[in-house]
């Protein structure tokens, strides 16, 4: 197994545990407000940035200890960042639901949900908890996946920040009209980086779309090549975590400040 069917196949195990009835997530989703639109949020910075929330990794294990996740979010918003991404994903990213929801209602920015979508029940348990942006990532479903999940995300009047790794991912991506597109230097299936995709997948998405350079973004250097391709976002994480300062570290990236 590579390592994202891995962490599919832990994923599909925790939820079958810990499920709500649909009804009470739907009672939970009225109780969590209007949704914070996320394309608006992306689309006032020429660069903007998703800033993470994000405890450990699979490729490099233990990140930072975050004991209070909606005061590293407060920092990120008065950092300057368009979005904060939550990681929900427990086994391999220490993260929780109850982080998405603490987040969310201590920060006047859009959330991600971070996390592997491959069951429809996860679409109305973000909704629940919170989301305004899911991330759907190519390489973990079918097409006819891809295409469900992305008009429920809608219906549930949520956005998605659709991640690609492949000129045939990115194909899928387009062929469902996605507005948020990410390109991932990370591979999957095995970890490594490869900035190189940034140059090679970037510049095929129009730019009527939002586009997202994910993973190894950690220096000065990073940012301007990713943005000399064509990115207009930012995912940042691990960068953001380990830095110390929030502010110091995104402008330092930004080369603001």
């Amino acid at each position: 197994m590579t390592v994202l069917d891995e962490i599919i196949a832990g994923v599909r195990e925790d939820f079958r545990h810990h499920q709500l009835p649909l009804e009470q997530l739907e009672q939970m989703a009225v109780q969590t407000g209007a949704i914070r639109n996320p394309l608006l949020a992306l689309q006032t910075k020429n660069l903007s940035v998703i800033a993470e929330v994000k405890r450990s990794s699979p490729s490099k294990g233990n990140l930072a200890q975050i004991s209070d996740p909606a005061a590293l979010a407060l920092a990120y918003e008065e950092a300057g960042a368009s979005i904060v991404s939550v990681l929900t994903e427990g086994r391999r990213f220490g993260g929780s639901l109850k982080d998405l929801s603490t987040v969310k209602k201590n920060i006047s920015l859009p959330v991600l949900r971070k996390d592997f979508m491959v069951d429809e029940y996860q679409f109305f348990e973000a909704r629940a908890y919170g989301a305004d942006l899911v991330l759907l990532i190519v390489a973990a479903l079918s097409f006819a996946q891809l295409k469900e999940f992305y008009s429920l995300t809608h219906e549930l009047g949520m956005q998605a920040l659709v991640e690609v790794h492949s000129e045939n991912e990115l194909t899928h991506a387009m062929e469902i009209d996605a507005d948020i597109i990410g390109v991932n230097s990370r591979n999957l299936k095995d970890l490594t980086i490869r900035y190189g995709v940034f140059s090679e997948l970037l510049p095929l998405i129009p730019r009527s779309k939002i586009r997202v350079a994910e993973s190894g973004i950690a220096t000065r250097e990073n940012v301007l090549f990713a943005q000399s391709h064509g990115a207009n976002a930012l995912l940042i994480g691990e960068a953001l975590v380990r830095g110390g300062d929030p502010k110091k570290t995104m402008q330092a990236l930004l080369g603001s400040g």
